[in-house]
Parts: structure tokens; C-alpha cells; sequence
């Protein structure tokens, strides 16, 4: 009874997913800043890097309310921050009432980080499936892109028959419904003793340290975030693109379903991409080309067809390279020092995007085609970094190692003094 209970609660979880995965607005993200909002592309990436401060000054706050309301209190309270975010954000076209909206999104996204993994994890701990966690988690996963590729279409209808705003507005009504059921879940015990707060802080600390005493690691992070800065901006050039080429608006969500599905077919070919390139390390330099080629193929010849070509490849090995050199890297990333060195490496991605964002739309407001040609460009640049020599990431892993041991051998040793 007790287990069928659990599973139950599971399922809750899949729901409370899918329903904030339901981003209508995705479909015109930009004609609904740029047409909409009336402000310029530069402008839309002074937000996003406003939206990602926040987002990390807020994510020790938002850490201590998991740590001391419980993972299920900081799910629904980020869920229900989301839902003041979009009603604010489609209210009034306003570059202020803009700022406050991504102000929301930051501590609604930083209140669901890190405690709906968590909240997964105990509840698969209670139930004794901790050991299949990969798999619910790929499972949750599938769900959350689920969820994009059916909001995606409909909100391109929607802003078609009532407005570029309806799509945000819209999007309040799935998060209602996710606060709803966000309400019903269980809170687990806890089997992770490390408050969310104090972890954060660890990150921040252990990965700085980490990547300054490893160079090849550090090489591998920096070749995985150029590449993704690149990739980013598909998201928020293909829609300038589809206006350019007259494209109809009711339209561009099906064009977003066609990236996200690009994503999957992707991410579920990792081994078949890695035989066909002839190794894992081929495969992280032709996904680096896979990714610029179209970026200067649509900056050189914009039409629907490139803009397609962009879509796919771009979008596709683009968006998901970040996630692949994350699973190469846990080969030679100490088992320590895996969840401090994965999370630095998204921190420091953020970081970088925050700085580049601004200087990437000034670029388009005056010439998207040189924005788009600049971006080709810098995944071409990791060709020419000096690559990575599995030796040596092994060695890396072996030396640790050494050390972690001595180091937990003497505490052990000490604890029996005391």
C-alpha cells in the first residue's frame, strides 16, 4: 500500500512537471519583446543578463527556504512566483515592467533549482529505487520537453487569434494548475544531510579551486561553454530570422517543436553520433562545426531553408554539446568533486552569458547578419584549443583520488582518537 502510495506521489511529480514546462510564450519570445514590448534586441539581452544575476544572487536565498520549509514549500512557492512573473510580464509593454517580470522569473526559477531534483531523489530514496534514479530522471526529463513541445504550437495560435501578450498570459494558467497539484505532493525525509544553501556556497568555493589547479578540465569547461554561448542564441535569432523571410507567426511554434524535437533525436544518438565521428573527442569537435556552419550559412543566405538548416543543426548539436561534455567529463572528474565541478561549469556559463548577452544584441540591432557571422565564428575558435589527452584527465582522476583517500583515511583516523 505504502509503495503504491509512493508511486502515486511520483506520478504528482511528472505533473507538476509537465505543467511547468508548459511555456506558451517560447513560440514568440521575440516578436513579443521586439513587437509587442517595443524594445530593441539589445535591449532583450540586457534582460536575460539581468534575469541571470538575479538568478544567482537569489539561489542561496531561495537554497535556505528548501533547507528550512522543505523541497515541496519551495516548489510550490516558486511555481506560484512564476505565476505573478507572466501576468506582470504581459500586462503592460514597459521595459520597467520588464525588468520586474525577469526580477520574478530569477526567484521563481531559483526557488524550483536544485529542490525538485532533490525532492525526486528522497522520494525514489523512501521508496528503495535510488539506484534507478538515472532513469526516472531521464524519464522527468522527457516529460519537461514534452511539455515545451506541446506549448510551443499552441502558443503561436494563440498569439495569432488574440495577441503576442495571450502567450504569457496564457502560460499563468499552467502554473495555477502546477501550484494545485504542487500542494498535494510529499515531502520526503531527507537522505541528502547538506543543506541546499550551504551547497551552494560549496559550488561556488570547491569548483573556482577545482578548475584553477586542473588545466585540462579547465580547457574541457571552456571549450564546452564557448560552444554553448554560440548555440544559445538560436533561441533568440531564428524568430528576427522567420520575420525577415515573412514568415506567418501562428507558425513559429511549430518551427520551436522542430528545435526541441532536433534536441531529442540528438541527445538519444550520443552513441551512434560518437561512432560515426570515430571517437567521443571527434565527436565534441564536429559537433563545434555542426554548430557554426549554419549560424554563417543563415547569415550569408537568409531564406527558409537555411533558417531550417540553422534549427536543426545549430539547435540540435548546439544546444545539447553542453550536456554531452558533461557525461564525458564524469569519466575524469573525481567521484568528490562530480556535482560541485558539473555545477560550476553551468555556473560559470551563466557568468559568461551575462557578460555577452548585451554585446550580441547590439550587434543584431544594427546588423543581424554580422551577429549571426560573429557567432559562426567562435565555436570554429575551439578547434584551435590544445585538446585534451585522455591520459591526462585519467591522471587527474588518479592523483585525487590518492589524495581524497589519505585525506578521509586521516579523519577516520582522527574520529577514533576522539
Amino acid at each position: 500500500m505504502i509503495k503504491k502510495l509512493k508511486k502515486h506521489y511520483l506520478w504528482l511529480y511528472y505533473a507538476f512537471v509537465f505543467l511547468q514546462s508548459l511555456s506558451f510564450f517560447s513560440a514568440v519570445l521575440v516578436p513579443f519583446f521586439t513587437q509587442w514590448g517595443g524594445i530593441s534586441l539589445f535591449q532583450v539581452q540586457i534582460l536575460q543578463s539581468w534575469f541571470l544575476l538575479w538568478f544567482f544572487l537569489l539561489e542561496v536565498p531561495t537554497g535556505a527556504v528548501a533547507d528550512y520549509l522543505g523541497r515541496k514549500h519551495s516548489l510550490v512557492l516558486g511555481a506560484t512566483t512564476l505565476i505573478f512573473a507572466t501576468f506582470i510580464y504581459g500586462s503592460i509593454p514597459n521595459f520597467k515592467i520588464f525588468l520586474l517580470g525577469e526580477l520574478l522569473f530569477a526567484l521563481g526559477g531559483a526557488l524550483l533549482s536544485g529542490a525538485d531534483e532533490a525532492l525526486l531523489y528522497d522520494t525514489l530514496a523512501e521508496m528503495g529505487r535510488e539506484k534507478e534514479s538515472q532513469k526516472f530522471f531521464g524519464r522527468t526529463q522527457s516529460i519537461h520537453l514534452a511539455g515545451m513541445l506541446l506549448a510551443a504550437p499552441i502558443g503561436g495560435l494563440i498569439a495569432a487569434k488574440f495577441g503576442l501578450n495571450a502567450p504569457m498570459q496564457f502560460t499563468a494558467i499552467s502554473y495555477i494548475v502546477a501550484v494545485l497539484i504542487g500542494l498535494t505532493l510529499h515531502e520526503p525525509k531527507r537522505f541528502e544531510k547538506e543543506l541546499e544553501s550551504k551547497r551552494y556556497w560549496q559550488i561556488v568555493k570547491e569548483g573556482f579551486a577545482f578548475f584553477f589547479n586542473h588545466q585540462q578540465l579547465r580547457a574541457l569547461a571552456v571549450n564546452a561553454i564557448v560552444v554553448s554561448i554560440s548555440a544559445y542564441f538560436v533561441i533568440w535569432f531564428y524568430q528576427p530570422l522567420l520575420e525577415k523571410v515573412g514568415f506567418p507567426i501562428k507558425y513559429f511554434g511549430l518551427v520551436h517543436s522542430f528545435m526541441v524535437l532536433s534536441e531529442i533525436a540528438v541527445s538519444a544518438g550520443f552513441e551512434k553520433l560518437e561512432k560515426l565521428s570515430g571517437s567521443q573527442e571527434n565527436y565534441i569537435k564536429v559537433s563545434a562545426v555542426l554548430t557554426a556552419i549554419p549560424f554563417l550559412l543563415v547569415a550569408v543566405f537568409p531564406n527558409l531553408a537555411t533558417i531550417f538548416i540553422f534549427v536543426s543543426l545549430a539547435g540540435g548539436f548546439g544546444l545539447t554539446r553542453l550536456k554531452y561534455i558533461s557525461s564525458f567529463a564524469n569519466e575524469f572528474i573525481p567521484s568528490g568533486q562530480r556535482a560541485t565541478v558539473l555545477s560550476s561549469i553551468s555556473m560559470f556559463r551563466r557568468f559568461a552569458l551575462a557578460a555577452f548577452n548585451p554585446l550580441a544584441g547590439f550587434l543584431a540591432d544594427r546588423s543581424l547578419a554580422v551577429a549571426l557571422f560573429g557567432l559562426g565564428i567562435l565555436p570554429l575558435t575551439t578547434l584551435a584549443f590544445p585538446w585534451l589527452k585522455k591520459e591526462k584527465l585519467i591522471s587527474i582522476v588518479k592523483a585525487y583520488n590518492k589524495k581524497y583517500n589519505k585525506q578521509a583515511r586521516g579523519e577516520t583516523k582522527k574520529e577514533k582518537l576522539n
